[in-house]
C-alpha cells in the first residue's frame, strides 16, 4: 500500500469502529450495570430496537436529532419498566421475560413501520458534527475521533464515569450487594428491589440511546430487525468484561472494526469476498468466547429474583 492509502484504510478502519462499537459500547454498559445488580437483561435486544424506531422517528418527524435521542433513551426505558415490574417486582424468570420483550419489540416496530411508512424507507440528513479544536485536525485520529456526534464523547464519557463510581462508591457497593448477596443488603436497610429497578432503569436508556444512535447516526434510517442482534452481542462484551467498563469499550471497538472491516477493505481496494469479510465480525465473538468464556465471572444471584424473606 501507498501511505495515502494506508491512511485511508486506518482513517476508514477506525471510523467505521466507533460507528459501529457505539452503540453497543452504550448497550454493553448499561447491560454491566444491570448484571452487577443481579438482573440479567436478555431484552436488551428489544430495548435497542424500540429505542431505534422512537429515536428515528421523532428525529424525522422533527428534524432534531437531540428529541430523537431523547426519545430512543425515552423507548428503551419504557421496555425497562416493563421488565422491572415483572422480573424485579412480580420476580418472574428473567429470561423467559427479556426473550418475550425482544420477540414482542420486533414484532412491535416491524408493524409500526409497516403502518407509517408502508414499503417506503425514508433517510435522515448527516447529523452535525462537533469538531475539538486541534485533536480534529490529526491525520487518521482526529476525523475517526475528535469530529463527531457529541453522543459519541458522551459514550467515551460513561466509561469514566463507571469507573469513577467503581472506586468504592456507596452506590456501586449497593450494586454489588444486590447481586451477590441481596439478603445481606436487605438486612443492612436498603431496599434490594429499588436498587435493582434503578439498574434495569440505567440500562434501558443506555440501551434504547444505542439504538437511536444506531438508526439515527450509523444507518440513517429505520428497518424492521434493525439492530440484528447487537443487543445480544452487548450482553456478551458485558459477561466477558467482568465488571470492567474499559474492557466493554474495547470489546465494542473490537467488534465495530470488525463490522468497518469490510468498508474499509473497499477503500484500500483490497479484493476479498464480501461474505468472508462479513462472516468476520461473528468469527471474532466466537474466538473471544472460546478463549475467555470459562474466566467470565458473573454475581452470585444474577437471574435469580429475590423475594424479601427466601433468603
Amino acid at each position: 500500500m501507498t501511505p495515502l492509502l494506508t491512511e485511508a484504510f486506518l482513517s476508514a478502519l477506525l471510523y467505521g469502529a466507533v460507528s459501529a462499537g457505539v452503540p453497543l459500547l452504550l448497550a454493553g454498559l448499561g447491560e454491566q450495570v444491570s448484571e452487577k445488580a443481579g438482573v440479567l437483561n436478555i431484552g436488551l435486544e428489544g430495548m435497542m430496537l424500540c429505542g431505534a424506531y422512537a429515536g428515528f422517528v421523532a428525529a424525522w418527524s422533527s428534524g432534531s436529532f437531540a428529541l430523537g435521542f431523547v426519545a430512543g433513551a425515552a423507548a428503551g426505558l419504557l421496555v425497562a419498566a416493563v421488565m422491572v415490574l415483572l422480573c424485579v417486582r412480580l420476580a418472574l424468570d428473567q429470561i423467559v421475560v427479556g426473550i418475550a420483550l425482544t420477540l414482542g419489540a420486533q414484532g412491535l416496530t416491524a408493524l409500526l413501520h409497516h403502518f407509517q411508512f408502508a414499503r417506503s424507507y425514508p433517510r435522515l440528513p448527516a447529523a452535525t458534527t462537533w469538531p475539538l479544536p486541534w485533536l480534529s485536525d490529526l491525520p487518521v485520529l482526529g476525523p475517526a475521533l475528535f469530529d463527531r456526534h457529541p453522543v459519541v464523547y458522551g459514550a467515551f464519557l460513561a466509561v469514566g464515569l463507571l469507573i469513577l463510581l467503581q472506586r468504592r462508591t456507596r452506590l456501586d457497593l449497593q450494586l454489588r450487594a444486590a447481586g451477590e448477596r441481596p439478603e445481606a443488603l436487605d438486612i443492612a436497610g436498603v431496599d434490594v428491589r429499588l436498587v435493582r429497578s434503578l439498574a434495569v432503569a440505567v440500562t434501558g436508556a443506555l440501551a434504547g440511546l444505542g439504538g437511536a444512535f444506531l438508526a439515527n447516526l450509523g444507518a440513517g434510517l429505520f428497518v424492521p430487525f434493525l439492530t440484528n442482534g447487537a443487543g445480544f452481542v452487548a450482553i456478551v462484551l458485558a459477561m466477558l468484561a467482568r465488571g470492567r467498563p474499559l474492557w466493554v469499550l474495547l470489546g465494542a471497538m473490537l467488534f465495530g472494526a470488525s463490522l468497518a472491516l469490510t468498508t474499509a477493505i473497499q477503500v484500500a481496494g483490497i479484493n476479498i469476498p464480501t461474505d468472508i469479510v462479513q462472516m468476520l465480525p461473528f468469527a471474532a465473538v466466537m474466538l473471544v468466547l472460546v478463549l475467555l468464556g470459562r474466566r467470565a465471572s458473573l454475581p452470585a444471584a444474577l437471574g435469580r429474583p429475590y423475594v424479601r424473606g427466601s433468603g
